[in-house]
């Protein structure tokens, strides 16, 4: 999955920090670059010893974002859960200085496995892909465990008032995204459809879920775990940027996502067939079985305030999708396929207006196939 450097790195100067920083990778190294991960560059970097390791880093540039290609708190958290049941890589060390290689950047290790990019994992057995959301869900549901004292992560996010913090800084992005102008074309990005009318939803407090603070992970989804070899089971999470205290159905709204997105369309670039109300995929569980899942480890039943959750969850990727158009626009995204992936904002908050409606009205989304 790794290929050619898109966006070159000073390999000497990196070479010296490791000399002096981490000892563990041997010189000389040589580098490829992961062609997924949107937000930010991530590089296969190969020692002498023919050892890998992953390097991530912030993109080159001015950023459009000030809140967002935190890999300082990817390193933080990943630091945090070295040592709980929560399966992560290994990480090597932190650098917050520019003039190694232009920005800050971590290194973490290689985790030699599979990551699956389609949910419904099509080239598995029955039995493995029912296994694989099974330790998928359970996975998600021990990190929501977890005390953020106990770790270290008192200071790493609030308590309560996640949601609120969390309408704030997407309407921040939001307005400052939508200003992005392509540098070919000039045209502006622009804002998402219905932007205010959601806003005023969503900030009702009254219509909010209780207050939970835990862990989460921010982006909680399949293609951000990696899969053991042959067996079905997590062997780590990756891309913490978003990662937080905060309200666990945030984690849980955003895995269910595939079912969210099929039951409108399946036509759509993040619908799956597979997950569609009439589709027969051999040991693909349902999401009212993946919910009992969560609830089984978890502690707590989600189910009453997931109808709220899943409309939210379509808010925040409507700007996340924003947020790569805007990267795309001044060429500065990171994936291959940003173009494509930033066209998404429009369905997505259509698909966000019609939930918001029906949480509205107590009721979740019918099948529109």
């Amino acid at each position: 999955m790794a290929g050619p450097v898109r966006q070159p790195i000073d390999i000497p100067s990196l070479e010296r920090y490791i000399e002096r920083s981490v000892p563990a990778i041997s010189r000389p190294i040589s580098l490829k670059q992961f062609g997924f991960g949107q937000s930010n560059p991530t590089y296969q970097l190969t020692d002498s010893k023919n050892d890998k390791f992953v390097l991530r880093k912030k993109p080159p540039g001015k950023l459009v974002s000030k809140t967002a290609h935190k890999v300082e708190r990817e390193y933080r958290i990943l630091n945090a859960l070295q040592n709980t049941n929560v399966p992560v890589p290994r990480v090597y060390g932190l650098c917050e200085d520019d003039s190694v290689i232009g920005s800050p950047f971590y290194i973490m290790e290689f985790l030699d496995g599979r990551i699956v990019t389609e949910p419904h994992f099509p080239e598995v057995s029955a039995e493995h892909r029912t296994e694989m959301w099974h330790d998928a869900v359970r996975t998600l549901a021990k990190l929501h465990r977890l005390d953020p004292k106990k770790i270290g992560l008192e200071t790493y996010g609030k308590p309560s008032g996640f949601y609120g913090r969390q309408i704030k800084t997407f309407t921040t992005l939001g307005e400052a995204q939508s200003k992005v102008r392509d540098i070919e074309t000039g045209d502006a990005v622009g804002n998402v459809p219905r932007m205010q009318e959601l806003v005023m939803f969503f900030s009702d407090r009254k219509s909010q879920p209780r207050d939970r603070g835990t862990p989460i992970h921010g982006d909680y989804k399949i293609d951000n775990l990696v899969y053991h070899k042959t067996e079905p089971r997590v062997i780590g999470i990756l891309d913490w940027e978003m990662s937080t205290i905060g309200h666990p159905l945030s984690d849980l709204s955003n895995l269910v996502a595939p079912w969210t997105y099929t039951v409108f369309s399946t036509e759509r670039r993040n619908s799956c067939p597979a997950f569609a109300p009439s589709a027969t995929t051999p040991g693909l569980p349902t999401r009212d079985q993946v919910i009992q899942w969560y609830a089984e480890v978890a502690g707590w039943n989600p189910a009453a305030e997931l109808a709220w959750g899943t409309a939210f969850a379509m808010f925040r990727d409507s700007i996340i999708f924003q947020g790569i158009a805007s990267r795309y626009a001044v060429r500065q995204a990171s994936s291959q396929e940003a173009k494509k992936v930033g066209e998404e904002m429009l369905p997505c908050s259509e698909i966000c207006w019609e939930l918001a409606q029906r949480a509205k009205d107590g009721g979740e989304a019918r099948p529109k196939l």
